[in-house]
């Protein structure tokens, strides 16, 4: 390995786990804010109960996506900084607004929903937790902002070796990012849904605090299967603006070497190693074409007439990503997914009635079921970035031109140092999720005006 494979090696790291934080800071946003307003309505402690041990849960995990996002941001400069002094003016903008505007929006919020049990008007005080979740979606948007300029550079002009400003409201309404932003935010919705579900289901296998839980359970099942159902269209969305923009990811996807119509999508497929030949493989005929045009009988350019293509735009050069990575990574985020949302919509189906399923098997599944969101978008967003290789900024910069001129011996170190303290933060953020998560919500009593900060992080 060489500095480049190392500082890559570093920035998948990073992403990828800061990204286990995001979507359950905002998943779990939307759902504590809808328990809370429920209880508003319905004057049910359990509600209050509820509201309070999943907040507890919400606030650990916000604290660890504050951390790991801070550290993530500092390999821009460290390993990446050709790319930043190449694209500072234009990626700067989104990420001041998610510093400056939206975390401050959560932070303000989150501190008034923290110190405002028992101090705010409870209508007030609802409205601080629904404000921290607007927050955290604005603040995701702001990312993906930042991520889309990469994916499709808009609303810039190159002047000297630097990409400048030019069209504010080009780059913020990047359609990338306007058809990524509802997938990621129903995505988050999911991962959420599936974590509480998890939680409840932990608490009503073993029959605990049964009237504070069942309606968590059930809530957080039915948006599971509601996101997840969406997720397909805003999915399909999502692949025509990948074909627009980046033909050979969506090519890559399928392991397409040469342009078909219409071109199937195969489920699964044993090939050569490099994913040139398959052997074998199950397929759902004209598929590939509906999700790359609408159409069943629509035309999908193949690998080898998208890199001729490129040759003659960017010159001599290897534009393919690496494809069985691509190809697997792009099934087993929809695998896991839609097998999340199955288990969901099962035990919707169980609970039924007031129901409690007897069978263990039952809740174990629902318990372990919790690992398959974050698989899911674990490989999204390797899919996502490694489908774009070569480019750091599509058509605009190599990823190997991107590199800081770091020898290997310094990027080796921040490599180490990173994993470690993502490591340790891991075990710490497990840690408290199993301490909170096992403990029982905090018990009926009456609201005093002594409660002070933090008095339902029993």
């Amino acid at each position: 390995m060489d500095a480049l494979d190392l500082a890559r090696w570093q920035f998948g790291i990073t992403t990828v786990y800061h990204f286990l934080f995001v979507p359950v800071t905002i998943g779990l946003a939307f759902l504590v804010a809808i328990l809370q307003t429920v209880w508003l309505r319905t004057g049910n402690e359990a509600h209050l109960r509820a509201t309070k041990f999943f907040g507890t849960l919400f606030l650990i995990n916000f604290a660890m996506g504050v951390v790991t996002g801070i550290v993530q941001e500092f390999q821009f400069g460290m390993n990446w900084s050709s790319y930043s002094r190449f694209v500072g003016d234009v990626f700067g903008a989104p990420l001041a607004i998610e510093a400056l505007l939206t975390f401050f929006l959560e932070s303000v919020f989150l501190g008034l929903w923290i110190f405002g049990w028992n101090r705010l008007p409870r209508l007030v005080h609802a409205a601080c937790i629904w404000l921290v979740a607007i927050g955290s979606a604005l603040s995701a948007y702001a990312i993906l902002v930042a991520n889309s300029f990469m994916q499709w550079p808009v609303g810039f002009a190159v002047r000297g070796s630097r990409a400048e400003l030019t069209d504010f409201g080009a780059v913020f309404g990047n359609k990338v990012a306007l058809a990524t932003f509802p997938h990621v935010l129903l995505a988050s919705w999911l991962t959420g849904g599936v974590l509480m579900a998890c939680v409840a289901a932990w608490h009503l296998r073993r029959g605990r605090n049964v009237a504070v839980f069942r309606m968590p359970m059930r809530l957080a099942m039915a948006v599971t299967v509601i996101t997840g159902t969406g997720m397909l269209f805003t999915g399909d969305n999502l692949a025509r603006i990948m074909v627009q923009t980046q033909p050979m990811k969506m090519a890559a996807a399928e392991a397409l070497y040469e342009t078909a119509q219409p071109a199937p999508f195969s489920l699964f497929t044993i090939g050569t190693l490099d994913g040139s030949e398959p052997i074998f493989s199950i397929g759902v005929p004209g598929l590939l074409s509906y999700l790359a045009t609408g159409s069943f009988d629509g035309k999908v350019e193949g690998i080898n007439n998208i890199q001729a293509q490129y040759q003659k735009i960017y010159g001599p050069g290897h534009y393919v990503p690496y494809i069985p990575m691509a190809y697997w990574a792009f099934r087993l985020m929809i695998g896991f997914g839609m097998l999340a949302v199955l288990i969901a919509l099962v035990m919707l189906w169980l609970t039924r009635r007031d129901r409690l399923p007897e069978n263990k098997w039952v809740w174990t599944a629902a318990i372990w079921a919790v690992i398959l969101p974050f698989l899911a978008n674990s490989f999204a967003w390797i899919f996502t970035e490694m489908g774009r290789q070569p480019w750091i900024v599509f058509g605009q910069m190599k990823t190997a031109a991107g590199v800081s001129p770091n020898g290997i011996g310094h990027v080796l170190t921040s490599l180490a140092a990173f994993t470690l303290l993502y490591g340790a933060l891991a075990v710490i953020e497990v840690r408290l999720l199993l301490k909170y998560g096992r403990q029982d919500p905090p018990p009926e009593q009456p609201a005093t005006e002594d409660d002070g900060p933090l008095a339902f992080a029993y």
